[in-house]
């Protein structure tokens, strides 16, 4: 009879895990300070970036350096935001956002990465038409109508542009420039989002052909884990317990 893992490979593996997550927020705050001040409370970017290292546990001294260096202060290497445009299996449209001192390096992962898995890197604005930047808060809502109906009432209140069910999840929408604002009065009502912020959403999904889903999903999981890649935006309906 076999064995499972053991608890110090479980234990590791949950450290490796969360080493890379600290990487990828380490570096969202580092751009978002040197795109603005390092001062959080005049820098709603950075302000943004700080309040997902907190959640994800990161030390605070952790996200001090993360803002010195960013602020040049410690003659650190500088990072460069950086969007890849591409398709993947199927057809599917990607927008890859990345963070990286070494864009030789990022391209060739990213390429490498879509060729692997049967997409192509695209030219910029090749797909970007279809998405549009939004503020973005995801609850978790379980299909129950009255925790869907709470949501989009204190959105709908807190100025948020729509509410999008599906999957369980309940999806508030609304402009970049008014989703701090959003937040804020979500968290006022009690709701805790499990995930927040802004983004690039798709103007419409669309299926993915049977064939082509376990190869895109391969390949979201293979950006994801790409050091240099902060978030992978793309317009495949994916089915439910492909998307939970």
């Amino acid at each position: 009879m076999g064995r499972g893992p053991s608890i110090e490979g479980r234990k590791n593996a949950e450290d490796a895990k969360r080493a890379k997550v600290f990487t990828k927020l380490i570096r969202e705050i580092t751009v978002a300070t040197r795109a603005g001040v390092p001062d959080p409370s005049l820098n709603p970017r950075l302000r943004s970036a700080v309040d997902k290292a907190l959640s994800a546990n990161m030390p605070k001294d952790t996200i001090e350096r993360a803002i010195k260096r960013g602020s040049g202060a410690d003659g650190g290497a500088a990072m460069e935001e950086l969007r890849y445009e591409g398709y993947g299996p199927g057809g599917i449209a990607l927008i890859i956002d990345c963070f990286t001192d070494n864009p030789t390096r990022t391209v060739a992962d990213v390429r490498h990465a879509l060729t692997k898995h049967g997409g192509n890197l695209g030219t910029s604005g090749s797909v970007a038409f279809q998405f549009a930047r939004v503020g973005e808060l995801v609850f978790a809502t379980g299909g129950d109508e009255a925790a869907e109906e709470k949501v989009l009432e204190a959105a709908l209140e807190a100025g948020a542009d729509d509410v999008v069910n599906e999957n369980g999840e309940s999806t508030v929408v609304c402009a970049p420039e008014h989703f701090e604002a959003v937040q804020q009065a979500l968290t006022a009502a009690g709701l805790n989002a499990q995930h927040a912020g802004v983004g690039m959403r798709p103007s419409n999904r669309v299926p993915v052909p049977e064939e082509a889903l376990e190869p895109l999903l391969d390949l979201l999981e293979k950006l994801d884990g790409l050091d240099d890649v902060s978030e992978v935006s793309h317009n495949a309906l994916l089915p439910a317990e492909a998307a939970s």
